[in-house]
């Protein structure tokens, strides 16, 4: 399955199916409502809707990364903005992926962060490295307290505690790294 429009449905699906099991009536949107691949509505207790983007990717082992351009980095426009990131193993087709939930602005920061450090390592030559924030790539590791966090959904996501690696948040904070001009915790950096 190396074709990404079939990693992307393989993902998306995938999501729709945990959704359900969850109790969230889900549906695709289909390419026709940007940042948002799955609309779902809780049928439990009180009404709650969420909007999901998903990022799927094939990988073997932990060394996956998704990519995470620009529009992966802008922040929410809502609380019930998530991403769910999905790692489909090639050589197992018919397990279950990896899944890690996690909420647009975690993303976001995660992304730029992760992106920006790299591009100006101190240690690093100069003209080593000079890919923009629109080719950001994020490792599994980065995300990996959200895996199968399934729980979060139907909070909102400012009450979702941030946990990105601790180093992330003295990177947030550093001239050299910060955050996205517009990302929402420029004003307050929340607890990690």
């Amino acid at each position: 399955m190396a074709d990404k429009k079939m990693s992307k449905s393989a993902g998306e699906h995938w999501v729709c199916s945990v959704l359900a099991r969850h109790n969230w009536a889900a549906a695709l949107t289909r390419d026709g409502l940007e940042r948002t691949d799955i609309l779902a509505v809780h049928s439990d207790g009180p009404r709650r809707q969420i909007e999901v983007q998903v990022k799927a990717i094939q990988a073997k082992d932990a060394k996956g990364t998704w990519l995470l351009g620009l529009k992966s980095q802008q922040p929410a426009l809502s609380q019930h903005e998530w991403y769910v990131l999905v790692m489909l193993d090639p050589s197992m087709p018919t397990a279950a992926p990896r899944s890690f939930i996690v909420p647009r602005d975690h993303v976001a920061a995660a992304a730029w962060i992760g992106h920006m450090n790299w591009l100006t390592d101190p240690e690093t030559s100069p003209g080593k490295r000079n890919a923009g924030p629109d080719q950001s790539r994020v490792s599994v590791e980065t995300f990996q307290s959200y895996e199968d966090r399934w729980d979060l959904l139907g909070t909102p996501t400012g009450e979702i505690p941030v946990m990105l690696p601790r180093h992330y948040r003295k990177l947030a904070v550093d001239p050299r790294v910060g955050l996205p001009e517009d990302h929402p915790w420029k004003e307050h950096l929340p607890d990690w």
